[in-house]
């Protein structure tokens, strides 16, 4: 029998490693690496590609897209019915450079008001295909998806394919999106990657290492690509950079942080994060969520401390205005902590959750720290993705998805307690306590 060589490869590496991919608590079988998929661009210069769309106040989307020609309208139509298009909206677009490459024309128009848990179909540009998306609901449930450190491999097409088998209303990303680190071809080539999902579903994202782009002196301070390509509605929350936002949705409070923008005391982003959480009404908005790249919390062997500096600068201000949960990606893997501040379990601290796994080129981040640190309870190296539906004011269920080729694998569950509702930490912070009707809680 003759093997292909990616089987044969596959196969090799499971015998030369089996102690690096092997599970410790089950037999699944660590896949390595896939290869990159650079997607090409199908439509002709004047319709839209790269489309995505993003939550933009209470009742606003963002659509965002790329042509390749200059002379297209930065409009979009859109309505209620397939093809009927009763309203329509022009906004802004941009362009840039990077050494030899020039990107398309990037189109950004803003249109609403729109009503909750609505289908609305709309066209870019005058012309091309038609494109639909559900606006979330204005009051709980709600559900997230939360994938980090995204990329363009197989594998991504493996967590794409999964986040889209069930229903979501918001995906959050805490940075690392197209890996194209200075190669401008594979930004494209990311947006045309998620445009099916990303299209449909509003898309939140935050920065990561790979989006910094940075060239000495031509282009000393980065992000360049990132925030003529996916600007997230900063402004609206009172920041003045595209590196940190917040968002409200549905009685959740979103703060995204930037891990690459300065943040010690005194700083900007560390005085609009202050009051910022200092404005949230909990009793409005019973869940408050932070994302970050670099984690604060991380019982990997890769990236150990990158997030530690920021961590002390900011960790008071999180624990102070009771934050629930942290997401945090870079390392290449998930982890689960308990409630903890100072480095210390803390009932009254958020859950830092690593979610750094959603598919990238670079690999899994095999090894971890032993013995296991009693903070972390649950952490496994395996591509996947997370689940975040919060049920009510005071309840929400997480689940973290691994993925298999042809299916997903629910491996980590629990119920959390929104520290708003706890009576312990009522009053100077919030205090997560156990119901005895749901097991496995914090």
């Amino acid at each position: 029998m003759k093997l292909c060589p990616s089987l044969f490869s596959l196969l090799l590496t499971i015998s030369l490693f089996p102690q690096l991919l092997k599970a410790k608590d089950d037999d699944f079988v660590r896949q390595p690496p896939r290869r990159v998929i650079f997607t090409h661009h199908d439509r002709s210069d004047s319709d839209p590609q790269q489309v995505h769309i993003s939550l933009v106040g209470k009742d606003h989307m963002k659509v965002s897209w790329v042509t390749d020609s200059k002379h297209s309208s930065s409009l979009v139509e859109y309505g209620k019915q397939s093809g009927k298009y009763n309203a329509k909206a022009n906004g802004e677009h941009t362009s840039y450079k990077y050494f030899f490459y020039s990107s398309g024309k990037i189109h950004h128009v803003t249109i609403g008001p729109l009503e909750p848990s609505t289908t609305y179909f709309y066209r870019c540009g005058g012309s091309g295909p038609e494109f639909s998306f559900k606006t979330p609901p204005s009051t709980l449930p709600l559900d997230f998806v939360v994938v980090g450190d995204l990329g363009q491999t197989e594998w991504t097409n493996s967590t794409l394919n999964h986040i889209q088998s069930i229903d979501y209303d918001v995906l959050i990303l805490p940075g690392d999106l197209s890996y194209a680190d200075t190669h401008q071809p594979l930004w494209d080539s990311f947006g045309r990657i998620v445009e099916p999902y990303a299209s449909r579903r509003p898309w939140m994202v935050t920065e990561g290492n790979h989006e910094i782009e940075i060239f000495p002196i031509i282009y000393p301070t980065g992000f360049k690509a990132y925030n003529a390509r996916w600007p997230m509605p900063f402004q609206e929350s009172g920041s003045t950079s595209n590196l940190y936002y917040s968002f409200e949705v549905a009685g959740t409070h979103v703060v995204m942080l930037g891990s690459y923008a300065e943040f010690k005391a005194g700083s900007d982003q560390y005085q609009w994060l202050q009051a910022n959480l200092a404005k949230i009404d909990r009793k409005k908005t019973p869940w408050v969520v932070a994302l970050l790249h670099a984690p604060w919390y991380n019982t990997n062997t890769a990236h150990q401390g990158e997030g530690d500096s920021m961590r002390l600068a900011m960790e008071e201000l999180l624990y102070k205005a009771q934050v629930d949960l942290v997401f945090q990606g870079h390392v290449h893997a998930y982890e689960r902590f308990t409630r903890v501040y100072n480095n210390k379990a803390d009932p009254c601290g958020p859950i830092y959750i690593t979610i750094g796994d959603g598919g990238n080129r670079e690999g899994l981040a095999l090894s971890f720290e032993k013995p296991t640190s009693p903070l972390s309870l649950f952490r496994e190296a395996s591509f996947g993705h997370g689940r975040l539906k919060m049920v009510n004011e005071t309840h929400a269920l997480w689940g973290w998805h691994r993925n298999n080729d042809s299916n997903f694998i629910v491996k980590d569950q629990v119920w959390l307690q929104s520290l708003s509702s706890s009576k312990t930490c009522s009053k100077t912070v919030n205090h997560d306590t156990t119901s005895p009707s749901r097991k496995n809680e914090l």
